[in-house]
């Protein structure tokens, strides 16, 4: 479960962890559907900075990058099937990808707090 407390309350997301290479690589390709409640969580030690893109990704995503204190650097909107990488930044010690749209209809904005226990 990882909660992200924002300034209009706590939203929770039932996580799946990729965690090894294959699972990251991998990450929400092929899935045609994505629950409001639902996501990934990809954990990165140490920090480091990286990028996204949406190959053979069915769906728009909410790509969600967080600091090493918790705290969310950046919000990108992905297209389905862009192939365009999605930078974090600066160096982040995760990333959660929600339903695309979700972070805006929900208020989570740059700055919120993310909270996630493995």
């Amino acid at each position: 479960m990882l909660t992200v407390h924002s300034k209009n309350g706590d939203h929770r997301f039932k996580v799946e962890i990729a965690a090894t290479p294959e699972e990251q690589e991998r990450g929400l390709m092929f899935r045609k559907s994505l629950a409001g409640d639902c996501g990934m969580i990809f954990p990165y030690q140490p920090a480091q900075s990286v990028a996204f893109w949406m190959k053979n990704t069915l769906i728009p995503l909410d790509i969600i990058f967080i600091r090493a204190d918790g705290t969310i650097a950046r919000i990108s909107n992905a297209k389905a099937l862009d192939l365009t990488p999605v930078p974090s930044g600066e160096p982040i010690t995760g990333v959660l990808e929600i339903r695309g749209g979700r972070a805006a209809e929900l208020g989570i904005a740059e700055g919120d707090r993310a909270e996630w226990r493995q």
